[in-house]
């Protein structure tokens, strides 16, 4: 009952509703037509012509340049010259007097050298055994040759036996002065020296024997 009531009052306010848009429609066509105005046309040029530029020189004048006279050299001055000596050298006084050259009997000419003990020169360090866990000491004994090389090296002790076989190889190295009596050279025999050997920590401080 209720939808029938709803399309009853429904219909007529259609019917009115379309009715309105349709005189709307009919007003809005009954008006005059009026055309627009015409719109002006826009030219453009596709070459332009480009006008020079006028370049504004700066127009300077170079004044003539005076010519320099260079000024005359400074006068000279006239140094006396010294007249070379007139007298001999050996008429001078404090001349060097003359004298007769010593004579040498080249038979009994000799050359006397002083006697000398066999001097070191040259010391090779020994090689820090790779074993090694302190430090220490060996005493060595060897005799120099006429041309300065040790030879006969022994040890005579060590704190360690593994420093006696670096010890003996460094003192080999070594290079003497030969020892010298009434001017020749000869062999000296036992000498004697000592060969430290130094082993420190990671912080450089020495390990003890």
């Amino acid at each position: 009952m209720g939808n029938i009531i709803r399309w009853i009052i429904g219909i007529p306010v259609a019917a009115l509703v379309t009715v309105g848009l349709f005189v709307l429609m009919m007003t809005l066509i009954a008006e005059e037509f009026k055309p627009q105005e015409k719109v002006a046309n826009a030219s453009f040029e596709i070459n332009p012509t480009v006008e020079d530029i006028k370049v504004i020189k700066r127009e300077t004048k170079v004044q003539q340049v005076k010519k320099v006279v260079t000024p005359p050299p400074p006068p000279t001055i006239e140094r006396q010259q010294a007249s070379k000596p007139q007298e001999r050298i050996a008429s001078l006084e404090g001349a060097i007097p003359e004298f007769e050259a010593p004579k040498i009997d080249r038979q009994n000419f000799k050359i006397a050298v002083s006697d000398r003990d066999a001097q070191p020169l040259v010391r090779i360090p020994p090689i820090m055994p790779p074993r090694a866990e302190k430090s220490g000491h060996c005493r060595v004994r060897f005799d120099v040759s006429p041309e300065g090389a040790p030879f006969n090296v022994v040890t005579t002790y060590c704190t360690q036996n593994l420093f006696e076989r670096a010890t003996i190889k460094s003192v080999q190295k070594w290079k003497y002065n030969p020892k010298i009596v009434d001017g020749r050279a000869v062999a000296r025999k036992g000498v004697e020296n000592k060969v430290t050997y130094r082993l420190t920590d990671e912080r450089g401080k020495i390990i003890p024997e």
